[in-house]
């Protein structure tokens, strides 16, 4: 069976680069056992979406627990809103103190932290020398404002790799502010 196997992904292989005047000639040739094969395409096409459906499973699984933030915290932001057409590798929610209180698993995978060591801490434990004085002073400035706003910082991962972030800030309120929703995108 491991030789037919071979044989099978052979002539499939070749038999994707024929023309189909040229498949056509050789079709009466080919014999197949009793045992059904896919073609590696056809292995190609289900993995290609069954991972894009992974990772949209993943979004929405994101998505839905800062809805249920929304929903405990009584934010009067429109969440749909804030993710209509939004490309994030990371999720952030802090209090209003920005202690962190919840990360997605894109936020692990971006940064090497776990979830739990990011618990209770500030972002800035990302920054390092070459996170930019300026950049800094800016966000803190615009956290006052409490308007929504775009940044782009240099970050580090556990492993102290400098990589630069977009990082979309958006106060969440009720009556007032209650939390911050950072909407982060590994950049360059």
């Amino acid at each position: 069976m491991k030789n037919n196997l071979s044989e099978l992904m052979c002539l499939d292989i070749y038999s994707s680069s024929l023309s189909i005047e040229e498949y056509d000639k050789i079709k009466p040739q080919i014999k197949l056992s009793k045992a059904r094969y896919m073609s590696l395409l056809s292995w190609d096409i289900f993995s290609e979406n069954y991972f894009k459906t992974l990772e949209n499973l993943k979004i929405e699984r994101d998505i839905k627990m800062v809805k249920l933030f929304a929903e405990k915290s009584k934010w009067k932001n429109g969440i749909d809103i804030l993710f209509k057409n939004q490309d994030f590798d990371a999720l952030i929610i802090t209090d209003a103190e920005q202690k962190i209180v919840w990360v997605n698993d894109g936020f692990t995978q971006m940064t090497g932290y776990s979830k739990t060591f990011a618990i209770n801490k500030k972002p800035h434990f990302l920054q390092g020398v070459n996170t930019s004085p300026k950049t800094k002073k800016r966000i803190r400035e615009k956290l006052k404002d409490l308007k929504p706003f775009t940044e782009i910082i240099i970050n580090y991962r556990k492993d102290h790799t400098p990589y630069e972030c977009e990082v979309k800030i958006i106060p969440m309120y009720s009556e007032n502010v209650t939390h911050y929703l950072a909407i982060e995108k590994k950049v360059g």
